[in-house]
């Protein structure tokens, strides 16, 4: 996807409960591609404009699933102290 579609995707996924600007968006798309988890490349999008595609690398998925791992035991703990109070 190109960076507004993904913005817009993450929109879609969560109803509208996480928005992600712009100015924050590309900065970490950048980031993300300079770490590797990443690849860009140029095309021409659906509206005929040209537009930088994104998709996730083989070292990105590796990296997702770690993250998604530690993601899921935080929320475990999290859920854990809620249901103390």
């Amino acid at each position: 996807m190109h960076g507004w579609a993904i913005s817009q995707r993450i929109q879609q996924i969560t109803r509208d409960v996480v928005q992600v600007p712009q100015g924050s968006l590309y900065p970490a798309l950048h980031r993300l591609e300079r770490r590797g988890w990443i690849a860009a490349s140029w095309d021409v999008s659906t509206k005929n404009r040209r537009a930088k595609y994104y998709r996730l690398t083989a070292t990105g998925k590796k990296h997702l699933d770690r993250e998604t791992v530690d993601w899921q035991r935080l929320v475990v703990a999290v859920g854990r102290v809620l249901k103390t109070c």
